[in-house]
């Protein structure tokens, strides 16, 4: 098989990217290892930034967005027993991000990339990466007993942190920075109506909880665990009543519970990956890039990555000019870790850490005081978390 681009992996980076390529007239085939029930089954974010509603319009897959997203103008924070609103869309002159869960951005490009006939290849066994550092790079794997061979001109790696793409780069060529936090999230889908129409960011000694939504009837609730905590030791009632406690009087009052759909437990880490190119192989997404998931970044910086890359590898082909691909990694980069500080920060200012006990419950809240009440403070949060515009090459 011979194609322009081959793609690791189909989920929403590399869905994405394949879309914005066949809009482009780039030809692209995507290879994902697991089952597209699978893809579609993966519980994740749902609070997409105007740069991912852009690019989904670019894609031609962002009317179902549109209809059924829940534009959020801002959030709260509670702290101390009270809440205080962030007004995002007055803080940066009209931005607002859209609640639409990442389940359903996925099966938009899937439905999308059926429809236009493009090739994806489920349940792909053995994929390997070669010659990637030559012209002439080729993708292998397994389906249905045979070995099969792509040619390419690129690889973009999309396949997530434990896929293949940086997997196959030397060790030598690659730099990694992580921290891993001493908590998780324990999270909770269910079918009830959320407890507020924005996103609340709680702050409590007893430790951190975030209440946001997939729609006005599906509410997603976290509540921070120990590291070693097990989903198992938790029922719906335990849950239930720990998110109970951490809540502000009204939000208790206005909470509704019920069965859950999903449970699961979150561990939260940074990582970033440098550089983002080796030769013929890009790296997008959760393979290059992790963020905690308190300032909604991850998806966000997945779309921004394959959005310089469609640009870059477009200019290519029209150009013939290679220095937009030179570039990606650098502009990538710069805005990956503008984000890993963000959510880094967020982290540290929302959470309960073992090690700080009091003295640092009342630094976060005094910092959380200032933020509500300085107009600049407020600002740059604000500013962050509507995420920034996309660089020109």
């Amino acid at each position: 098989m011979r194609t322009q681009v081959a793609i690791i992996g189909a989920g929403p980076a590399g869905l994405l990217l394949g879309q914005l390529l066949h809009k482009a007239g780039i030809d692209n085939v995507i290879v994902e290892r697991q089952s597209g029930d699978y893809v579609l089954g993966r519980i994740r974010a749902g609070v997409l930034e105007q740069v991912t509603m852009d690019l989904l319009a670019r894609a031609g897959v962002d009317a179902r967005a549109k209809a059924e997203g829940l534009p959020h103008e801002g959030i709260e924070l509670l702290f101390k027993g009270a809440r205080h609103r962030i007004d995002m869309h007055g803080f940066t002159g009209g931005k607002q991000v859209t609640v639409y869960g990442q389940t359903e951005v996925t099966r938009d490009l899937m439905e999308a990339r059926e429809a236009e006939g493009l090739k994806t290849v489920y349940s792909a066994a053995n994929v390997s990466l070669h010659d990637f550092h030559s012209n002439k790079p080729r993708v292998r794997y397994e389906k249905d007993g045979q070995t099969h061979e792509i040619e390419c001109d690129f690889i973009a790696g999309c396949d997530g942190y434990h896929g293949v793409s940086r997997a196959s780069v030397q060790p030598d060529a690659i730099q990694t920075y992580e921290k891993i936090y001493p908590f998780g999230w324990l999270g909770v889908l269910a079918d009830v109506p959320p407890v507020s129409h924005e996103l609340i960011y709680a702050n409590t000694e007893r430790g951190f909880a975030l209440c946001s939504m997939r729609s006005a009837t599906r509410s997603r609730y976290y509540v921070q665990v120990p590291t070693e905590e097990r989903v198992e030791n938790w029922s719906d009632e335990a849950f239930w009543n720990e998110l109970r406690a951490r809540l502000d009087p009204e939000a208790r009052e206005r909470l509704v519970t019920g069965p859950s759909i999903e449970k699961s437990i979150a561990p939260l880490r940074s990582f970033v990956a440098e550089p983002m190119r080796f030769g013929s192989l890009f790296l997008a997404g959760d393979a290059a890039h992790i963020v905690p998931p308190t300032g909604a970044k991850g998806l966000n910086l997945a779309t921004a990555d394959v959005g310089y890359l469609s640009r870059a590898l477009e200019i290519f082909y029209r150009e013939k000019s290679a220095s937009a691909l030179d570039r990606y990694s650098d502009l990538c980069l710069r805005r990956v870790w503008k984000a890993e500080r963000f959510s880094w920060w967020f982290t540290s200012l929302m959470h309960r850490f073992p090690e700080t006990g009091a003295f640092g419950q009342k630094i976060q809240e005094a910092e959380l005081d200032y933020l509500v009440h300085s107009h600049a403070a407020s600002t740059s949060l604000a500013e962050n978390y509507v995420g920034l515009p996309l660089e020109d090459f």
